[in-house]
């Protein structure tokens, strides 16, 4: 891909968009004189072309670092309404904030549209660095930004990251501490309301959780995927309840789906922890207000969106290449969990 950047240039970029070669320098140096259709057909052009810049990187090592980039293909209703989102970008604003430095934050619809938008940000000089999240099994975004040298912290752990620096949770032991708790209770029937399941961190506590509840012997447990919302951790709690062989406890991949469920479960009738057990991931307000209190998996999130942050400037300044794992999410028993009922589903 180098030999073929190298034998682009300005003129033919500017040929391909139909423009001329001053119009191409106004688009990737943001001044006016183009207007947005047109900044945006030189981008494409520059994309199919491979083309960037010669001076962008030299340009950015001189100036003063001060704007990341972060985009989410999360649907914005969600982002909202997930406390964990909200206090991670707080963690990563502490941060900034210190360093008189800007978040630029897009939400987008799919991975292709985030690869162009962070290309776009990279190429245009928009951003020293960008944090990456949500990472899928072979994600797309490791080769594609990897290739043109964009500065970035992965969040995730470095199975799933590629070469990009990674700050990560042990999520797998995190699952494993949550089912031995459970079963020490005395619960058999543990089920899993889970995220996405193409998301890398989902897969990595759906194995976890097999294995344990294999480990200690427990009944096959189900698990269902989401796309972490509340209206469909209510419906796959409906689902788990419904069955015959219905779970004594439940464990949610966030606070969101673990509050929907216990709505669901005292709308049909069944008394949390008494006759169900729920515990979350992401201990949130949310958590500490709901009645009972859900027990939860706890760690600092505004503090792994600072260490993230951290780790990012490092990169950037050419001081950091390895993965960074940052204190496993602990226990935090509250009203939601109780000794198995003794006689399920009676």
């Amino acid at each position: 891909m180098s030999s073929s950047t190298e034998r682009v240039t300005i003129k033919d970029v500017a040929a391909r968009a139909g423009v001329s070669k001053g119009a191409v320098s106004l688009a990737f140096n943001h001044k006016p004189g183009v207007s947005a259709a047109t900044r945006e057909r030189i981008f494409q052009a520059a994309r199919e072309l491979g083309w960037a810049p010669s001076a962008t990187a030299r340009s950015l090592s001189n100036q003063r670092v001060d704007t990341v980039g972060l985009a989410l293909c999360r649907p914005a209703r969600l982002l909202g309404l997930e406390p964990f989102y909200m206090d991670f970008i707080s963690g990563i604003e502490s941060v900034l904030a210190e360093r008189s430095c800007s978040l630029l934050l897009r939400l987008v619809r799919d991975l292709d549209e985030e690869i162009a938008v962070y290309r776009d940000w990279w190429r245009g000089r928009m951003i020293a660095g960008a944090i990456l999240v949500d990472f899928r099994e072979d994600d797309p975004r490791v080769p594609a930004l990897g290739a043109v040298g964009l500065p970035a912290v992965a969040v995730g752990h470095p199975s799933l990251t590629g070469p990009f620096p990674a700050v990560w949770t042990d999520d797998a032991s995190a699952v494993a501490e949550a089912v031995r708790y459970l079963a020490a209770l005395g619960h058999r029937r543990i089920a899993r309301v889970g995220g996405p399941a193409d998301l890398g961190h989902s897969a990595i506590r759906a194995r976890a959780f097999s294995a344990t509840t294999r480990e200690l012997g427990l009944e096959e447990a189900r698990q269902i995927a989401t796309g972490f919302d509340e209206k469909e951790g209510a419906r796959a709690t409906r689902s788990l309840l419904l069955a015959a062989d219905r779970p004594t406890a439940i464990v949610y991949d966030n606070d969101i789906m673990a509050v929907a469920g216990a709505g669901v479960a005292a709308e049909m009738g069944f008394t949390v922890p008494d006759d169900l057990s729920l515990l979350a991931w992401d201990d949130s307000q949310l958590c500490r207000i709901t009645h009972p209190t859900l027990s939860a998996m706890s760690h600092d999130v505004h503090q792994f969106g600072a260490e993230v942050a951290r780790v990012l400037f490092e990169v950037i300044n050419g001081t950091h290449s390895a993965s960074h794992q940052v204190p496993t999410p602990s226990l935090t028993p509250r009203g939601s969990t109780a000794p198995a009922p003794a006689a399920p589903g009676a």
